[in-house]
């Protein structure tokens, strides 16, 4: 385990497109069945890494918290299966279950759309406003596993309850910290090295 920060994409850059399906319906999800929300967050998240252990329950909750407002949310493990099957997506599909996600939890099994968002470890946190650009890229809150730090979800909620009353963001934000993307040979993106 390879304790890795969030590249910290620039503020304002456009969501990247993706198509990947719910590991939990098949359905095919896309940033556009978002279209009319306010905003649109995107996790990435996976079964195995105790960053994501830590704050999965917080995650769950933040999904019930928001579902009847305006932002759109789905979680997005990215690990290669092949070498990490607890992160194959019928064991994500027990993860959201278990958990009771009311989001999508999709798996993007090229890689291609973890690398398009730059991101780098798991959990990581990607908010996009109105217009579908980037206002709040960082951590969930300061806790970390053993740190004693409570469990509040207390930054990635201001900023969604900024983006919920068309106010801006603080754009002092801190990176989220946790388990590298697990690339398959070969893919690692230049950012990740």
């Amino acid at each position: 385990m390879a304790l890795t920060p969030s590249t910290m994409l620039p503020l304002g850059t456009p969501a990247p497109e993706f198509a990947l399906p719910d590991v939990a319906s098949g359905t095919l999800v896309t940033p556009a069945a978002f279209a009319d929300k306010t905003g649109l967050l995107v996790m990435f998240i996976c079964q195995h890494c105790p960053y994501v252990q830590h704050v999965k329950e917080e995650l769950a909750r933040l999904g019930k918290d928001y579902a009847g407002k305006s932002v759109g949310i789905v979680a997005i493990s990215a690990n290669d299966a092949a070498r990490y099957p607890d992160d194959a997506p019928t064991q994500l599909k027990r993860m959201a279950q278990t958990l009771g996600f009311t989001f999508p939890f999709c798996y993007d099994e090229t890689q291609e759309v973890a690398e398009a968002y730059t991101a780098a470890c798991t959990p990581d946190f990607f908010l996009f406003g109105k217009d579908r650009t980037l206002v709040y890229r960082g951590q969930l809150d300061d806790s970390r596993p053993g740190n004693g730090k409570p469990v509040t979800g207390k930054d990635l909620r201001a900023a969604l309850d900024a983006v919920l009353a068309g106010k801006p963001v603080n754009p002092a934000q801190r990176a989220s910290l946790g388990c590298n993307i697990k690339w398959k040979p070969g893919r690692e993106p230049a950012y990740a090295k």
